[in-house]
């Protein structure tokens, strides 16, 4: 009996090759790709059928968008989680999810094998072999690339050398599709001093004139854009069209792996960076500033154990309802100016606009306080820096 190996695949490089190469060994491959809206149903079609011409036995597409917004996107926008204040965690939290579904397939055919195509370098190797230890700790893995510590370059010459028609020109650059953002990786991103070329970029530039979108807000999640009412999900994919015409969105991410390394990787997230910064500027307006103050940290946190494959850990709960329970009054429209590569935030409105309440106004009247309440609060809010310094004066 041939053995059964679940692959993780993508359609990509890396995980053609390692389809190819397991099954010139005798394993019969289980080719799985985990859609988290980066794919439309034309090109998962053609992946599939790619994927029985390399060698597949049976392949499988399961589809987690839905899934991933309720159980993860959605507190990374209460959280506005920026990792580094640059990367809105497009792959890495994505992978995870990615992860959990192939070992859930690989637990129900009770799979002896699950294979991905990481190497030995990078964060993913850990997303992946973590969730597959805990959740389907009956299947071995098998890493190809990481244990050969072989190169892109090495992994085309074998499949070309297999009679698999590949182009090293498209394949130079390693590229991960989501709905919360595309990856783009490639030689520039290996320096230090280096940008990535227009052209490695998937969305390209086709809109010049400016125009002003509006997202609503209720409870923290986006529910319209420009007036008409959507799902969460539906949202998003709009808002990465209109805004991928604009190229915005784009950065280069510099930032700690979880092997204690730099790693560097460029992005384009327009939906992700326009809905984190829109939401950001309406929690200035409807949190407190002791909200604001504690959500950053924790939000931070989140994150940051979000990257380094730490899902799975009830932490995350516990921080996920702190941010839920935060978005109470998070109401609202927020209007923004799209322009080539880059944004401009108009402004907001919402019921619970702290800025704008009857109590007091910035820097005019007030109705909840007198000018002697105001020297009282000074005077006695003043008194521990004029004991500290009153020691200064004596000595």
């Amino acid at each position: 009996m041939k053995k059964a190996a679940v692959l993780a695949y993508s359609g990509g490089l890396d995980t053609s090759y390692c389809l190819v190469r397991l099954a010139k060994e005798g394993y019969e491959v289980h080719t799985v790709i985990v859609n988290s809206g980066g794919f439309t149903s034309e090109e998962l079609k053609k992946i599939e059928a790619r994927a029985y011409e390399l060698g597949s036995s049976k392949h499988e597409t399961i589809d987690i968008t839905e899934l991933y917004y309720q159980k993860c996107i959605r507190y990374l926008i209460f959280g506005n989680v920026l990792k580094n204040n640059t990367y809105p965690l497009s792959v890495s939290a994505e992978r995870m999810f990615q992860s959990l579904a192939i070992a859930e397939y690989s637990k129900k055919i009770n799979a002896q094998y699950i294979v991905h195509g990481s190497t030995g370098a990078g964060n993913d190797q850990i997303r992946f072999d973590v969730a597959f230890a805990v959740i389907a700790p009956q299947a071995e893995i098998i890493t190809p690339i990481r244990d050969e510590k072989l190169s892109r370059q090495q992994e085309v010459e074998f499949l070309q050398q297999n009679g698999v028609d590949i182009n090293w020109e498209k394949a130079k650059y390693s590229i991960n599709r989501g709905i919360w953002g595309t990856s783009v990786g490639g030689v520039e991103t290996l320096s230090s001093h280096l940008s990535l070329s227009e052209e490695a970029y998937p969305t390209q530039l086709s809109k010049i004139e400016p125009s002003v979108i509006e997202i609503e807000f209720k409870d923290g999640e986006p529910v319209a854009l420009n007036g008409s009412k959507l799902g969460s999900v539906t949202l998003i994919q709009k808002l990465n069209e209109l805004g991928g015409e604009y190229a915005i969105g784009r950065d280069i991410h510099v930032g700690d792996t979880i092997l204690g390394i730099k790693g560097r990787v460029g992005f384009e997230a327009p939906a992700a960076v326009l809905l984190i910064k829109a939401h950001h500027l309406l929690e200035k307006h409807t949190l407190t500033r002791w909200q604001l103050l504690h959500k950053e940290p924790l939000a931070n946190w989140y994150g940051t154990l979000l990257h380094e494959a730490q899902y799975l850990d009830p932490v995350m709960r516990d921080i996920e309802a702190f941010l839920e329970s935060s978005q109470k009054h998070v109401s609202g429209k927020v209007k923004i100016k799209l322009q080539p590569y880059h944004f401009e935030m108009i402004g907001i409105e919402s019921p619970y606009d702290m800025l704008q309440s009857k109590i007091a106004v910035y820097g005019e009247e007030n109705k909840a306080w007198d000018s002697r309440d105001a020297r009282g609060f000074i005077k006695i809010f003043g008194n521990q820096l004029k004991i500290y310094h009153s020691f200064e004066n004596e000595n």
